[in-house]
């Protein structure tokens, strides 16, 4: 798939962040539309029909999430929230609502442009692919089995859940409220000890350093990423 043409909805009310991304990624083929505000940028989602949208989460008229919220009552159109550098909660609250992915500003084009990717690849049907490939890192969904370096790792039940669903959403990061419902249930909503635990335990068995993690990766106070490579 090439992601020249693709249409991009930008709805942040600093004009030199709309300047910007529109000429980075209009260099990229990209076709963008901006909005300057929330409400504005809600509607532009429905006369647009964008592949992707940005948004700020620190608009004028209305919250981010608020936005990320709106459309999402009506569109799975792929979501990437621009925050500030210490919202932990922000960037939380934006991801369970519906965002895909987040970065961090002050940010870089291209870091900006790789969660795109990944973003938009989630619309594809790449999340039902049977075996999935992280670097040296394999899921074998039919199987049931994952290898690292072509060699087989012995894994829990829930290890496995856990791996699984890191791999089905790979470049993404997943709150730990994501993660537990996933694998755990609703009825372990809070309990993020769990996830801390058993992360603990999968970087053990999959990684060479399981203090310098390759594959999995902490997203600090957010979540956990399984990295592409």
């Amino acid at each position: 798939m090439t992601d020249r043409g693709l249409r991009i909805l930008v709805i942040d009310d600093e004009p030199q962040i709309r300047k910007l991304l529109r000429v980075s990624l209009g260099a990229h083929g990209y076709e963008i539309d901006e909005a300057a505000t929330g409400a504005e940028g809600i509607n532009r989602v429905a006369i647009f029909k964008p592949d992707l949208v940005i948004v700020d989460l620190g608009l004028p008229d209305i919250d981010g999430k608020a936005v990320v919220k709106a459309i999402r009552e009506w569109s799975q159109t792929p979501l990437v929230v621009l925050t500030a550098r210490d919202q932990e909660q922000e960037k939380i609250e934006a991801l369970d609502a519906g965002a895909d992915d987040y970065v961090t500003k002050p940010f870089s084009v291209g870091e900006l442009m790789a969660r795109m990717r990944v973003s938009l690849r989630r619309s594809s049907a790449s999340e039902h692919e049977p075996v999935i490939t992280c670097g040296d890192l394999v899921v074998d969904l039919l199987q049931r089995r994952v290898t690292v370096a072509d060699r087989e790792i012995k894994l829990t039940p829930t290890e496995y859940e856990l791996i699984k669903v890191l791999a089905q959403h790979r470049g993404r990061v997943l709150t730990h409220r994501q993660l537990l419902k996933a694998v755990w249930g609703t009825a372990y909503n809070e309990d993020t000890h769990y996830i801390r635990v058993y992360i603990g335990q999968l970087r053990r068995k999959i990684e060479a350093n399981p203090t310098q993690p390759r594959h999995i990766i902490t997203e600090s106070g957010v979540g956990y990423r399984l990295m592409e490579h």
